[in-house]
């Protein structure tokens, strides 16, 4: 029986990365007729669809698969080959981590800044909810990932990195307008808070552990950046949970309160990686870890 034809998953991957047979094809410099056929083989070979023909073209399950195995398999090799080069001559490591945006504004950059000083690698941050980031990692898009999940996925492994404690604040002006009198259940159904997206999980389940108010009974602005909380409660507009981390300077100036002091939030953070990384890809990995470590609490 033939073997998986890696100029198939080739031909898979540019589909599905440029959005079509035209831009993939002309991507790999060849015929969109030869990107189709590739495909046509695949299928044939799986005896099942690789491709929902749309537009754009999506992958099915078993495409996300083989996407997944594809680009894994390019990392490796594109870590690997420095190593094998008679010249020594090593080219920047493509890198793809799905983060945080709180990892991303606190400990990520300084961790990865020594390994993009020396040139060995270029960086691809994919910022999604730490709920969220394993995805990335499953569809072979990512390299490493960050999440708030223990338990890793077939063929990775999880490194556990440390807690980040977030406080539920706003600035004293906000708190004169809408907490006057206390902060308490009708006063958040009126202040408006900051969350990152509409799937913010850890605000809706902050509101409904300390106050009982369910997701639809608070007004909410939606900034995917942790960089604009800080700043949209600082100008008195809205209230936030945001990692202490990043609002040491403002506590201690009091621009920013803490309005439930002892009752904020601790996410327990975990870095995810494939579980056969070497060379750059394990530096990158152990790089992390050390760092997050000393920044986080334990």
């Amino acid at each position: 029986m033939r073997g998986l034809d890696y100029l198939w998953l080739e031909a898979l991957d540019a589909v599905v990365a440029y959005g079509g047979f035209d831009k993939g094809a002309q991507a790999l410099f060849v015929t969109q007729s030869a990107v189709s056929q590739r495909i046509k083989q695949l299928e044939k070979w799986l005896a099942q669809p690789v491709l929902v023909r749309g537009s754009p073209p999506r992958p099915t399950a078993i495409g996300r698969r083989l996407l997944g195995f594809y680009r894994r398999v390019k990392t490796l090799e594109l870590d690997l080959l420095p190593s094998l080069s008679p010249d020594g001559v090593d080219a920047p490591l493509p890198v793809a981590i799905a983060t945080n945006a709180d990892s991303l504004a606190t400990w990520l950059l300084p961790a990865l800044a020594p390994l993009m000083s020396e040139g060995r690698l270029v960086l691809n941050l994919m910022v999604e909810d730490e709920s969220r980031t394993l995805n990335r990692l499953r569809s072979g898009e990512a390299v490493a990932a960050i999440s708030s999940e223990p338990t890793p996925m077939a063929g990775c492994v999880s490194d556990r990195l440390g807690r980040l404690e977030y406080l539920c604040v706003a600035s004293p002006a906000f708190i004169a307008r809408y907490f006057s009198h206390g902060v308490n259940a009708e006063a958040m159904t009126r202040a408006p808070a900051v969350v990152y997206d509409l799937h913010d999980d850890m605000h809706s389940a902050f509101l409904a552990e300390r106050f009982s108010l369910s997701s639809v009974s608070w007004p909410t602005h939606v900034v995917r950046s942790s960089e604009a909380f800080v700043k949209l409660a600082n100008q008195g507009v809205a209230y936030c949970l945001i990692p202490s981390l990043m609002i040491e300077h403002e506590l201690a100036q009091g621009t920013l309160v803490d309005l439930l002091p002892g009752q904020g939030v601790i996410r327990t953070l975990y870095w995810h990686r494939w579980a056969l990384e070497s060379g750059l890809l394990a530096s990158l990995s152990a790089t992390c870890i050390r760092h997050a470590r000393e920044a986080l609490a334990p």
